[in-house]
């Protein structure tokens, strides 16, 4: 049985531009594809005239038009399609167990405006146990970013922490035949941060940055080691970490992050970094859960 991937559709430019690249992303990856619209009846408490049986053949519609236009387009594709009696989050939180992925589609204007993410979009992106890709429409058309760049990939922590997130990172940049740009960002510690025994390491061996280069560089190893074809360049760079990763990503195909998976009394996060590249890439984004 093929590998699936799963995108939500609500028959918005936002949902066409998630379901064209998803459908790119599974001939790419040889995936499945399983098309959902979340559609629950919920009575107005206003008096506004509703029909049920309308909008319940609008929702089947809405999925028909999807599956009609992803089959035209891509005529190889292993492809399924369901309308699930719920609301969006929780229907596609179930519909993505055991996925290599969930996409979703995001609107947005410029780089400067940003993304409008949605309540929705955000909840999703946070609560996932597979990856979650934010596919950018603009003018009712998918940014699939530049057909050539790199897929990009930010790196934090250590070899382990990273590995879910260098090995989608690392799969995706061979389905391409593109290089991966993997980039570190650090900065300064606090003074209280480091003892003088460890900074007085620091120093012995060039300063903080040749620290991270070698941090960056035994991460990737063993993804280098297992993906010989991809052409790797390693960057590391002083700075915010968002900042950092947008400049790198300008002109990226893919820019795949990572969200730690941890228990909050807010409940579940993306984090900061992936809250800013997923409001302001303009290229798609992948967002990988990790421990």
């Amino acid at each position: 049985m093929k590998r699936t991937l799963v995108v939500g559709v609500d028959g918005s430019p936002e949902s066409r531009a998630a379901a064209d690249w998803a459908a790119e992303e599974a001939v790419r990856r040889d995936l499945h594809v399983h098309v959902v619209h979340a559609w629950l009846w919920q009575p107005l408490a206003v008096p506004v005239v509703q029909d049920r049986a309308v909008e319940a053949r609008r929702a089947q519609e809405i999925l028909d038009e999807a599956r009609a236009e992803l089959t035209r387009r891509h005529p190889r594709l292993s492809l399924t399609a369901e309308v699930v009696p719920d609301v969006p989050v929780p229907a596609l939180l179930r519909a993505a167990k055991g996925a290599e992925m969930l996409v979703l589609g995001t609107r947005g204007h410029s780089a400067l405006a940003g993304f409008l993410l949605g309540s929705y979009g955000q909840q999703l992106i946070a609560s996932a146990e597979c990856p979650v890709v934010s596919v950018r429409a603009r003018d009712g058309m998918t940014a699939p970013g530049a057909a050539g760049g790199e897929v990009v990939v930010g790196q934090q922590g250590g070899a382990q922490e990273s590995a879910d997130v260098l090995r989608f990172a690392f799969e995706a940049a061979a389905a391409r035949k593109a290089p991966l740009r993997a980039v570190r960002a650090w900065s300064l510690p606090p003074v209280y941060a480091y003892s003088p025994g460890s900074m007085w390491i620091a120093e012995q061996l060039g300063g903080l940055e040749p620290i991270e280069k070698a941090a960056l560089e035994q991460a990737l190893e063993p993804w280098k080691a297992k993906y010989p074809e991809v052409e790797v360049v390693a960057q590391v760079e002083q700075g915010s970490a968002g900042h950092v990763l947008l400049s790198a990503a300008s002109d990226a195909r893919l820019l795949v992050v990572g969200r730690r998976i941890r228990e909050s009394a807010l409940g579940p996060r993306t984090g900061s970094v992936a809250h800013a590249v997923l409001h302001h890439s303009v290229c798609p984004v992948a967002v990988v859960p990790h421990h």
